[in-house]
């Protein structure tokens, strides 16, 4: 049956680090991880010793100079071989997402796509690297600007996506002409482990990018080092925060993502039934595990009770189960630990008053996993102040709240600690061209319920959702990645 485990997917998967480019397995002790669709055991990842990540470090700081020399076509037609086997190995990598996190094949193909596009970002870095100049500044003086890469960078992503944001980092940092050293998240490390077994393949030269496994002990070693020159994260608020303060003050470059309570608006001109379809796939695909997910619903005047209505019946309709079953709608959340996590902020929903007009708590899966699951849950009558309205859940859960008109439902959205996504579904230009003016988030969408920018553009988060200067992919990136030089000449006959 679709959904079960085979007995070669049974055994469990010993990851192995990657310094200097021999692969070994840490000294370091390990844990056991399990497959959130049926909670059976699934991966044994390591914590690496202090000592192998300051081997890691020193691989890297050493593989630099070298790195940086290598003519910017030349690590290009590097970048075009990874994308390549990337495209290649498609199908692979979105079954490893889905065993690892438990998304949908659908939603880890659409993620995996969406990393490759980062490369494909990343292929055109001859042209993304080049400068400015100017003839005679004064007379006979001329000025050039040049970027140059910076050193070691570290790569720190979230479990949510094990494939896509790991490829929004390392690919374009190399490119730049850095070396890199990637600790994938301790929950899904075995996509990273693959991410960069398949550039080693694609002719990366060894000690070029270098992986290294664990959690805070391993991170502080990293955010310590002076030879690590800038680091980039996506993750909670609290350690999007934390990573920050202390890479920032060892003097490091930082951009570090953040959480998110994102908001959708609803006016009442909307096609509504077409709105909560938008909604559900915003609010519940991969579980409600990602930034973008829409987690507060704003029904403006008589859109409300019908827009409600709609949302349960859809919600209703939604497969829950294993994520490589063909008929699951909706997979399971990442861990034991975080479902009770999701089920406590549904009781407190209740306390606080809000009317749970659909409970997922008692999911019953359809293809018979006994995994990690949550079922869609949505909250009405929900009051802004409210915890379930503030804070974010990170799961199938959706608050809606009511408000009069557009102005007060802006008023909702900007008083918001969070500014990283938000959208609005309407006709009017007016309507969608005044909010998305005043609007106080980095990513806006209007009819359009994921407003996820393409690697071409900042990952543009704001508030509590982003610390840092320069965001995560597109030019920002380059910028991030870059320190510039302005070299003044003038030749004397």
């Amino acid at each position: 049956m679709a959904g079960r485990p085979t007995e070669v997917e049974r055994q469990i998967y010993q990851c192995a680090i990657c310094i200097g480019g021999e692969w070994q397995f840490s000294r370091g002790r390990t844990e056991t991880l399990t497959n959130p669709a049926t909670g059976e055991p699934s991966t044994q990842i390591p914590y690496c010793t202090e000592e192998e990540v300051q081997s890691a470090i020193q691989v890297a700081h050493t593989a630099f100079p070298s790195w940086r020399q290598c003519p910017t076509p030349q690590r290009a037609r590097i970048l075009f071989r990874y994308r390549h086997l990337l495209e290649e190995h498609r199908e692979e990598l979105a079954a490893l997402v889905t065993r690892e996190h438990g998304k949908t094949l659908e939603e880890a193909r659409g993620s995996v796509q969406r990393g490759i596009e980062a490369v494909e970002f990343a292929c055109g870095i001859p042209t993304l690297m080049m400068g400015e100049s100017l003839e005679n500044v004064g007379t006979g003086v001329d000025s050039v600007l040049i970027r140059q890469p910076l050193g070691v960078c570290l790569g720190i992503p979230p479990f949510n996506f094990p494939a896509m944001v790991p490829l929004w980092m390392f690919p374009l940092a190399i490119a730049c002409g850095n070396t890199f050293i990637f600790k994938p998240s301790d929950k899904v490390p075995r996509t990273g482990v693959r991410l960069v077994e398949l550039f080693h393949e694609a002719g990366l030269p060894a000690g070029v990018l270098n992986l290294v496994h664990g959690a805070k002990e391993v991170v502080d070693v990293l955010l310590d080092d002076p030879r690590v020159k800038a680091v980039s994260f996506v993750g909670s608020s609290p350690v999007a925060q934390y990573i920050y303060q202390t890479a920032a003050a060892k003097g490091k470059r930082v951009q570090a993502l953040g959480g998110a309570k994102n908001h959708l608006v609803v006016m009442p001109d909307s096609d509504l039934k077409a709105t909560a379809k938008a909604i559900l796939a915003s609010a519940f695909g991969c579980a409600g595990e990602r930034c973008l997910a829409t987690s507060v619903v704003v029904a403006v005047g008589e859109a409300g009770a019908p827009l409600v209505r709609e949302l349960v019946q859809a919600a209703d309709a939604l497969k829950v189960g294993a994520g490589n079953h063909p008929d699951t709608a909706m997979g399971p959340v990442i861990s034991a630990a975080h479902r009770e996590r999701i089920l406590q902020y549904i009781e407190i929903g209740e306390r606080e008053g809000a009317a749970l007009v659909r409970d997922g708590r008692t999911v019953k899966t359809h293809d018979g996993s006994a995994g990690y699951y949550v079922g869609p849950t949505i909250f009405d009558r929900v009051r802004p102040e409210m915890r379930i309205a503030q804070e974010e859940i990170f799961g199938p859960v959706l608050a809606v709240i009511q408000a009069k008109d557009l102005e007060e439902a802006i008023a909702i959205v900007n008083a918001s600690r969070y500014g990283n996504a938000t959208a609005i579904f309407t006709r009017s230009g007016r309507a969608g061209r005044e909010f998305a003016s005043r609007i106080e988030a980095g990513m806006v969408g209007i009819n359009v319920s994921v407003p996820a920018p393409s690697p071409y553009f900042p990952f543009a988060g704001w508030k509590g959702s982003f610390y840092g200067d320069l965001h995560a992919h597109g030019k920002d990136a380059i910028e991030f990645y870059t320190e510039k030089k302005v070299i003044t000449s003038r030749w004397v006959s």
